[in-house]
């Protein structure tokens, strides 16, 4: 039967049988071990169904293109390996297929190693139909990849990776050796699912090299994979080493760029960008020499500077490696940027980057921008780009290149590939080629695991009917599923315990004429404790922390004690909070280290009488770039008698790879916030390293003033149409900037 079991296997992945060759049908480690002591060319390992804990997977050996080496699960999916578990392959052609990682994380800095060791790396080999999904480390900001690739002509197709949520690349590839340059490796019919922010440094989903050895040549081949959801950083692909091919790849709804970061003579070509008009979604940005960028498509892109539609950075004269290279000798053409935010030449100039582009060429490009707003930017000289046949469909240009495009009214029409194209035949030969033919989803990783749905967090569950009482609430949300809805009455709802959130739950009640009528008292220090895979929405309630006990650092919601892996929501609708003042910090929110919210909103909400600060995002102290919170929006609600902040939001260092923390306030009534003793700020708002801030149509009365410090990058603040009353002005500090302090404070009124 294994003999059987084993050409079966061979037939599907399309290799050739072995001959005279053994099949090895193992149900412990111990006979896996046996097994790959003395395997020999042809021979085939087969891991019993079934779960693998603690499981360090070693496989190497001589077999030949005709006679692979094969380890294979017995059935696709069926073999799981969890806990401290990896894999390492040497040798040559080694083929792999069928197995799924979870519920674990590597003992070592890689999921997937194809080597060994540094003296026995992987060659011909292929690992195929293998899934690595959620597979992280347990603290955030510990750093390990997924697959590292080494040796060479070695490929990785049709694998499922994603839900990587602690720092360190998802996929690499390794240059540190002489055999891993110029490698040939084949990277193809991968999905990429989503990387959640990451909030730091360290997010990208694929890298090629590293500055130390970009000067090498990787010819590397990345084609036909799907990046959906892949928000870490910045960058969602860095290229940093030579003459790799990047082609025919599509990135749904990604934040970040695919970035020629290091390295020269790299094609990037007939790739699909797809925004879908989300936040920092970016199409290509080039560095260096000689890149070749043509035939891309771009739609629904919003990202702007470095993760623009298209982005040609401005350089480092005689730049060290780990900096940037002058671009030159770049040729850009026949790519449709279309339907979004900006394109810009000249990126990042500034008194070291004063090195602009080249000797290149932009032409034969369709461009249409979105929104208000310059489309295409230009930020220092661009005499060396040569462009020609160039068309402007819609947006604004900078000036410097009015006379470079042609502005033109086109009517665009949606092909049966689903990209947009102009309708009139004599720009047939403009922009992107007509015959792409984007990757579909489903053709991407193994066809036997499941690809995640979208669709909102909250949704999806079942309605659950909870009565007033003692702990009543308490019993619910311990039998609550993913997207469930607790449905309060009208009463109170009294919790002795704090309430573990490891589900997206919804808590509803019954809003009230002045404040929601169901409401909820508790007597332990904090009401919600979030843990791994916890969000919590809360509409029309009213909570007290009146019966709460006089603990130093009570909260109504906070994290759990150690990291957070996994990002997590707060939404906080109708929400009545009072008498949160049993002792001098008691906040409503507080998020502690290595824990990241992508989204905390509220709306419609009022807080009363608070010892501490409303949302305390300001853990992340160590200065790497690193944060609490992505987005924090605070809308038509009322604070009053707050001593502490409405929100203390924090982002520290230098560091320019993440687009957050973004905040948010509007419409919202501020009376006695930020004068409580206990407040050694002295302000009530505090925004330290917001990178995108918008303070507006609010009334502040009777408080502290409102602080933001400018760190890092280009940082988007906007104050205005504010009412101020008894309250100082707004305090702009910049740090690490030179210049006259860049928020837009305006059309505010003080009395």
């Amino acid at each position: 039967m294994l003999t059987r079991l084993g050409l079966t296997i061979a037939a599907c992945l399309c290799i050739p049988a072995p001959a005279l060759a053994e099949n090895f049908y193992v149900k412990t480690q111990a006979e896996y071990f046996a097994a790959a002591k003395d395997v020999q060319a042809g021979d085939v390992i087969i891991l019993a169904a079934g779960n693998w804990q603690d499981f360090e997977i070693v496989l190497t050996g001589k077999g030949t293109a005709k006679k692979p080496i094969t380890l294979i699960s017995e059935a696709p999916g069926k073999t799981v390996i969890t806990g401290k578990s990896n894999l390492r392959i040497g040798g040559e052609y080694i083929l792999v297929t069928g197995l799924t990682f979870i519920k674990g994380s590597s003992p070592t800095g890689e999921v997937i190693s194809f080597r060994r060791s540094k003296t026995d790396q992987a060659r011909n080999s292929r690992v195929t139909e293998v899934v690595i999904d959620g597979f992280n480390k347990p603290d955030r900001y510990e750093t390990d990849y997924w697959v590292g690739m080494y040796g060479s002509n070695n490929r990785f197709d049709h694998n499922y990776l994603a839900g990587k949520s602690n720092k360190g690349v998802t996929m690499a590839v390794r240059l540190d050796s002489e055999e891993s340059r110029e490698n040939g490796h084949r990277i193809d019919h991968n999905y990429f699912g989503a990387r959640p922010i990451l909030g730091s440094n360290g997010g990208e989903t694929l890298r090629v090299g590293t500055s130390k050895y970009s000067m090498y040549l990787s010819n590397t081949i990345i084609e036909d994979n799907y990046f959906e959801k892949c928000d870490g950083e910045v960058e969602i692909i860095s290229i940093k080493a030579g003459g790799n091919t990047v082609r025919r790849n599509v990135f749904d709804a990604s934040r970040g760029a695919l970035t020629l970061r290091h390295g020269d003579d790299n094609l990037i070509e007939r790739n699909v960008f797809l925004g879908r008009g989300k936040d920092h979604t970016g199409g290509i940005r080039v560095i260096n020499q000689n890149q070749t960028v043509r035939g891309n498509y771009m739609e629904g892109l919003r990202g702007t500077g470095f993760a623009s539609a298209l982005t040609v950075m401005n350089g480092v004269p005689n730049s060290p490696v780990n900096r940037y290279v002058q671009v030159k000798d770049a040729h850009i053409s026949n790519n449709s940027i279309l339907d979004s935010k900006r394109v810009t030449f000249g990126a990042g100039a500034d008194e070291e980057r004063s090195a602009f582009p080249i000797d290149s060429s932009f032409t034969d490009n369709i461009l249409s921008g979105a929104g208000a707003g310059t489309f295409v930017e230009v930020d220092d000289d661009t005499s060396g780009i040569a462009y020609s046949g160039n068309v402007l469909a819609g947006g604004n240009v900078h000036s410097a290149l009015a006379k470079q495009l042609r502005f033109a009214k086109v009517e665009m029409v949606r092909a049966e590939n689903g990209l947009l194209y102009p309708a009139d035949p004599a720009l047939a030969a403009i922009g992107a080629p007509r015959d792409l033919a984007p990757i579909a989803r489903d053709a991407t990783g193994p066809a036997w695991y499941p690809k995640p749905k979208s669709g909102d967090l909250f949704a999806g569950g079942a309605t659950v009917q909870v009565a007033p009482g003692d702990d009543t609430l308490s019993e619910a949300l311990m039998k609550a599923s993913d997207g469930d809805t607790l449905q309060l009455a009208t009463g109170t709802y009294n919790v002795s315990k704090t309430l573990q959130l490891t589900r997206a739950v919804s808590i509803v009640g019954i809003e009230g004429q002045q404040a929601p009528a169901s409401v909820v008292k508790f007597a332990r220090p904090s009401l919600f404790e979030i843990g791994e895979g916890g969000s919590i929405r809360l509409v029309s309630l009213s909570i007290s922390g009146e019966d709460a006990p006089d603990n130093v650092g009570n909260n109504v919601i906070r994290t759990k004690a150690g990291p957070v892996l996994r990002n997590f929501s707060i939404e906080m609708q109708d929400v009545h909070v009072t008498d949160l003042t049993v002792n001098k910090s008691f906040d409503v929110i507080a998020i502690g280290k290595s824990a990241l919210a992508d989204n905390i909103s509220i709306a419609d909400s009022s807080f009363e009488r608070i010892s501490g600060t409303v949302v305390n995002a300001a853990a992340e102290t160590d200065d790497y770039g690193q944060y609490n919170a992505e987005y924090v929006t605070i809308e038509d609600s009322s604070f009053a008698d707050v001593e502490g902040m409405i929100a203390n939001i924090y982002r520290g260092g230098r560091d320019e790879s993440t687009f957050g923390p973004h905040f948010t306030m509007n419409d919202t009534a501020i009376a006695n916030v930020g004068r409580g003793k206990n407040n050694p700020a002295g302000v009530s708002l505090l925004l330290h390293g917001v990178q995108d801030a918008k303070v507006s149509e609010n009334s502040v009365a009777g408080s502290a003033p409102i602080k933001v410090v400018h760190t890092v990058g280009t940082p988007q603040t906007a104050i205005t149409d504010n009412a101020f009353a008894d309250t100082p002005a707004p305090v702009i500090e910049e740090m690490n900037y030179d210049g006259p302090q860049r928020a837009l404070i305006a059309g505010n009124v003080s009395q």
